[in-house]
């Protein structure tokens, strides 16, 4: 009576029902089979009993049923529950890594503009620098040993100064770039013996790059500084010695792919080593400008923010991988080149013609208008300074004899560009030659403007301004 009392609950319901009928009913047969009172009554009770279970069972079904499906209800919500947290937490962590990525990009941008400001200038002083030390070296005595070191000296530094500004602006993605279709496999093979040089008796280079490897749009120049700046840093990761490898393979990016390049198809160029490796801190600064983990005077901190640079100004994008006691692997994705770009002419050889002309001459800093001015004396013109555009407009105004306008571009209240403009009003078809510290302009430059960039010495200005005023357009912004 007990267990049919608990079976009355309808959560214990079907259980006791089972277990019950199973006895209860051969238990009947038997007091029925009997024959005497007491056996009937018995089997009749048992019979009594089986009944109003049962009954109570029909009874309790329906609620018995609404529990169970509720019971489905909740275990499925409780799925799908888990698979929303999951997705929350993926989704959290792509933000998170998100922005970690935007915050790297916005301090990469600020310190970018910041150093690009500063080689912009860097740059005029160096022009300045040059400029005279080159004519000092044409006036200097040929008996005065101890004086043509001390310039000599002089020299060098500027040029390494020169040098370093072209890094500096390689970071901040404003060196002007010349890009064409290069090879990847070529370019490699053709550096071989430059790279083992560099390497020197300890590391070994093995390169694997397919021959049928698509072609990539980029400056081969920078992208050769590039690729010794990253084996470089890969034999510096191997003190003891070991293999540096060069590879390179084609990959795609999807729309809609998370990351800083656009969907299309890029080869990556691999550099990868077996060395150190770098832990989470180290990595994390490893591309930031002036960052090393070398000696004094062992390194500049430079090399990784110009492979940053060319690969973002290019198009493209940086990576590095690496893990302390796992080695470093270095990807520089560049665009693939869907068709050949026109290779751009070879720039004239400076010719003989010692062509004299009226120059006007406009620049803010009074040191590189100064500098640039008697250089282009030194070389015969006739020259007419301007601190200003204003002031070189009221010249052009007042009918200065000008065959051939020299300007810099980034000036305050009007650009190179501005003046361009406005003097071609006063005067068209006058051709122009751009002074530039860094990739200041976007896209194609107007018709019959040059561009020569900063820092130069003596020759290429000698040859930029010939060109321009044989009214040949010549782009001299590579250093």
């Amino acid at each position: 009576m007990c267990a049919g009392a608990t079976g009355l609950h309808h959560a214990h319901l079907p259980a006791t029902l089972a277990f019950l009928l199973a006895a209860g009913l051969p238990l009947l047969g038997c007091y029925a089979a009997v024959g005497t009172a007491e056996s009937a009554i018995a089997a009749a009770m048992i019979l009594v009993f089986l009944g109003a279970l049962c009954f109570s069972a029909w009874r309790s079904s329906g609620e018995f049923a609404a529990q169970i499906r509720l019971r489905l209800d909740l275990s499925r919500q409780a799925r799908e529950l888990d698979e929303m947290n999951l997705r929350l937490r993926e989704a959290m962590a792509r933000h998170r890594s998100a922005e970690a990525s935007l915050r790297q990009a916005q301090k990469m941008e600020a310190v970018g503009q910041l150093t690009g400001g500063i080689a912009h200038d860097f740059n005029n002083l160096l022009t300045a620098v040059l400029g005279s030390l080159a004519l000092l070296r044409k006036r200097l005595p040929p008996g005065d040993g101890r004086a043509g070191r001390l310039l000599e000296n002089a020299w060098q530094g500027a040029q390494r100064g020169a040098a370093l500004t072209q890094r500096l602006l390689a970071f901040g993605r404003r060196q002007a770039l010349d890009p064409v279709v290069v090879s990847l496999p070529d370019l490699v093979r053709e550096m071989a013996p430059l790279l083992r040089s560099a390497l020197g008796g300890g590391a070994q280079l093995r390169t694997a790059l397919p021959p049928d490897l698509a072609p990539v749009i980029v400056d081969a120049n920078q992208l050769e500084l590039a690729l010794l700046n990253l084996v470089a840093n890969a034999r510096d990761a191997l003190p003891e010695g070991g293999e540096i490898r060069i590879s390179a393979e084609e990959r795609s990016v999807a729309r809609g792919e998370a990351g800083a390049l656009q969907p299309g198809r890029y080869v990556v160029l691999q550099v990868a080593d077996a060395g150190e490796g770098m832990d989470e801190a180290t990595l994390a600064q490893a591309i930031e400008p002036f960052f090393t983990t070398k000696g004094l005077g062992k390194g500049t901190g430079l090399g990784l923010s110009m492979v940053h640079g060319l690969a973002a100004q290019s198009g493209g994008h940086f990576v590095l991988r690496s893990a302390r006691g796992e080695g470093t692997v270095a990807e520089l994705w560049l665009p693939r080149a869907a068709a050949p770009v026109p290779q751009r002419a070879a720039a004239p050889q400076p010719g003989a013609s010692g062509r004299q002309g009226n120059i006007l001459l406009v620049d803010d800093d009074p040191l590189v208008l100064a500098s640039t001015a008697a250089m282009l004396e030194d070389l015969g013109h006739r020259v007419t300074e301007a601190g200003s555009g204003a002031e070189a407009l009221a010249l052009l105004a007042a009918g200065a004899p000008v065959d051939l306008l020299v300007t810099d571009q980034a000036m305050p209240n009007m650009t190179g560009l501005q003046l361009t403009e406005a003097a071609r009003r006063l005067r068209p078809g006058l051709p122009v030659l751009l002074a530039t510290g860094y990739a200041e302009l976007r896209g194609e430059t107007p018709p019959g403007l040059m561009r020569l960039g900063k820092p130069f010495e003596q020759d290429r200005l000698a040859l930029a301004v010939e060109a321009g005023l044989a009214g040949d357009r010549l782009d001299t912004t590579a250093g």
